[in-house]
Formats: C-alpha cells, structure tokens, sequence
C-alpha cells in the first residue's frame, strides 16, 4: 500500500472509529488497513491511534495528521478532477442523505435529474430521519430541515418551508375550524414527535410568539403519516409546505388559523469542512440551490 493510500486509510479509520467499517467502505481488510496505519506510525515516529477492543481514538498528534491527511487528499482528488476535465463532467460515488418525506417528493427527482445531467457519476441515496454525522457515515452531502445543531459541519442554506395549520374540509365541518389558538386544546390533533402528557404548539402572530396547549390523538415521528391521517379527517395538524403542499392545493387539506404561524423551517446541505471540496459535491449543491431557489412546494 502507497503513501497515498495508507493517508486515506488511516483517514477512513479516524472518521469511521473502527478498522472494520473502515475495511468495508474501501474494500480491503481490516488486517491491510491496520498494517498501513502501523507502517504510518513507524515513518513518523509517534503513534497516531489510541486503540481499544471496542473503538479506536487519534491521539494528539494523530488528529493533527489527519486533518493534514485530509486536506491533501481532497487537493489530490481536485486536482485529478480538474486535470481529466471532471468538473464539467464529475465521475465516481456521489453520496447524499436526506429526509424520509422531502427525499421521496423532491430530492428524489433532483438527483434523477442530476444524473441524467452527469451520465458519468453512480449515486448512493439514502433516506432517513435520522440526523447523521456524514464523516462518521461516509455521506459526501446530507440535507437536513429544520434547525441546526453547533457542529463542525459546513452548512449551505438552500431554501425554506413555511409551516401551516390544516385540517381536511370533512373534519372542520364536523368540528368546526379554531378561531384562535386557545381553541386548539378543544380540538383533535396529530403532532409530530412522542406522546407527551401536554403538548404544545409554537405560533407567531405579528412577531410575537404564543405557545398553544393542543390535545392530540396522534403521534408520529414522519410527516406523511400526519399528513394523511390529517386528509382521512382525523384532526388538525402543524406541518410543512413540504409535506402538506399538493394536499392543500388539491383541496384535500383546508389551512386553518392563517393568521398564526411558527417560524419558517430552512433547508441546509451540509457537508464535512474541506478546503477542497470535491468537484460532484459541489456541482451536486449548486445545482440543489438553483432546483430549490423558487421553492416549488410554496
């Protein structure tokens, strides 16, 4: 194993944690990987890994070689692509994580539509609500809604979703629609997140924010799940344009309470910092911007 390759796989096993996933996702055995870093080791003179039966840590001096190691294999994997004209035309894996709800209704198509752009490029599409660490998880790009936490994550904003109140015309003329947010204690509603003993809604009017009491009935950690039971007329849910969008345009869901909204949710690709990012990472957010720019979901 070469210089080159023994940097990428000390690398992979710092991001990764372990030899064993990182022998996977480069397809070698952990016995190659763990010979390389020893090899590392030796060259330099100091141990560059703490390991454990369970996990392996970088020491000191090891995380700073592999923020080194980092950034000249990005400058290697940039200058190879703009040598074999690849930013034009960007080859390889490419892969994305994204929401369960947004991925299947627009993410999707967007990487449909970029493939059919780039013939050359292979993506790896991965769907989950589940918020990831894309170093830990080998993703070169993850899009996320909602707020995001302090991390070390690069984040690019690519839109935004407003959030609304609905309800299926069906239930409202059987219930009646709130007229306040007080009112929504009286009513039936599907909240996203776990059964609590109080729930309560977080809405703006004019600036000012009003945290409303809400009785639910349903509980789901997706939005599909609340929008359709919303549609089947079982009560009043906060969702997304997003998620609720061609199900108020096609009159399925009514939106209630108009005058009062939360704060809307904006939409982040985020990637690992690099200095170099890889040509397909960036054409792929560029042109996620640009799909994203009129939010067709509004």
């Amino acid at each position: 194993m070469d210089k080159l390759e023994a940097m990428q796989a000390f690398t992979k096993v710092v991001a990764l944690g372990g030899y064993a996933a990182a022998a996977r996702q480069l397809g070698r055995t952990r016995s190659a990987l763990s010979k390389a870093v020893m090899e590392l080791e030796r060259q330099l003179g100091v141990r560059l890994l703490d390991r454990t039966t369970r996990k392996v840590r970088p020491t000191e001096a090891g995380y700073a070689y592999y923020e080194r190691c980092a950034a000249v294999l990005a400058a290697v994997e940039e200058t190879e692509t703009q040598i074999a004209g690849l930013h034009d035309a960007p080859r390889g894996v490419l892969r994305i994580n994204g929401p369960m709800s947004f991925g299947t209704a627009y993410l999707a198509s967007a990487v449909a539509d970029f493939l059919s752009r780039y013939p050359d490029l292979k993506v790896e599409l991965l769907l989950n609500d589940r918020f990831i660490d894309p170093l830990e998880e080998g993703v070169d790009v993850t899009v996320r809604i909602g707020a995001l936490a302090d991390s070390s994550l690069v984040a690019r904003r690519l839109a935004a979703t407003r959030r609304v109140l609905v309800a299926a015309p069906d239930y409202l003329a059987r219930h009646g629609a709130p007229q306040s947010p007080d009112d929504l204690a009286h009513h039936r509603c599907l909240v996203y997140g776990q059964v609590a003993a109080r729930q309560r809604w977080q809405l703006a009017r004019n600036g000012e924010m009003i945290s409303a009491p809400v009785a639910s009935v349903l509980c789901a950690n997706n939005g599909d799940v609340l929008r359709e039971a919303a549609c089947k007329g079982l009560g009043i849910a906060l969702l997304p344009t997003v998620i609720a969008g061609d199900a108020i345009k096609s009159g399925r869901l009514a939106v209630v309470l108009d005058a009062y909204s939360p704060p809307p949710l904006p939409i982040h690709a985020l990637y690992a910092p690099n200095r170099f990012l890889a040509a397909k990472t960036r054409l792929f957010i560029d042109f996620l911007a640009r799909r994203f720019s009129t939010a067709p979901w509004e």
